[in-house]
């Protein structure tokens, strides 16, 4: 399977909430999540463009692999998401495996998540708002296709984004975007 998203950067979510609302988009509860990056011993992810993580999203624990970007104007890429642990701590125990399998941590990347579903176009859509510690609000849109249905998935997000009246979406993950901060405020001094 592959996920396929769109991300934007948003002055305020007000104002989408309520197109999306119109629309028949339907709000879950809010959830503080926490993504812990790591990087493979042999090779850099960074410059592969894939990403392994452990999210703790309220009491939930999940690993995701995300593999290369396969399309030019979206965030598609190939996805394995696995759960994980039942009992506090088991995150921390699993970054440890990874740690003595020689996997570095990379970085955490902090939000709160509003998520909310939104049948369009007959394809089941997730959208979140996110408030991302250090970088502000974004809106994300995103569903799941095969090989056959990659194409169609992209598209249909594309118009659900023109209807929104989003532009400037931006590809680079909020670990990226985190990075690019650090790095330029070690350059700034």
């Amino acid at each position: 399977m592959y996920e396929v998203e769109l991300k934007f950067p948003l002055v305020s979510s007000q104002p989408v909430l309520k197109k999306l609302e119109g629309l028949g988009a339907v709000r879950r509860a809010a959830v503080m999540q926490s993504d812990r990056y790591f990087n493979h011993p042999s090779r850099d992810f960074a410059q592969t463009d894939e990403a392994l993580r452990i999210r703790v999203s309220g009491e939930r624990y999940r690993v995701t692999y995300k593999g290369p970007l396969v399309d030019a104007t979206t965030k598609m890429r190939r996805e394995i998401e696995l759960p994980f642990g039942d009992e506090p701590g088991d995150d921390e125990r699993f970054a440890e495996l990874l740690t003595e399998l020689g996997f570095r941590e990379v970085r955490t990347v902090r939000k709160e998540r509003l998520p909310l579903e939104l049948e369009w176009e007959g394809r089941r859509l997730e959208l979140a708002v996110d408030n991302v510690e250090g970088l502000g609000h974004f809106l994300e849109i995103e569903t799941f296709a095969d090989e056959a249905t990659k194409d169609a998935a992209r598209d249909c997000i594309w118009r659900l984004a023109e209807r929104l009246g989003l532009e400037n979406s931006e590809r680079r993950s909020y670990l990226t975007l985190l990075m690019d901060q650090d790095r330029q405020a070690k350059e700034r001094g």
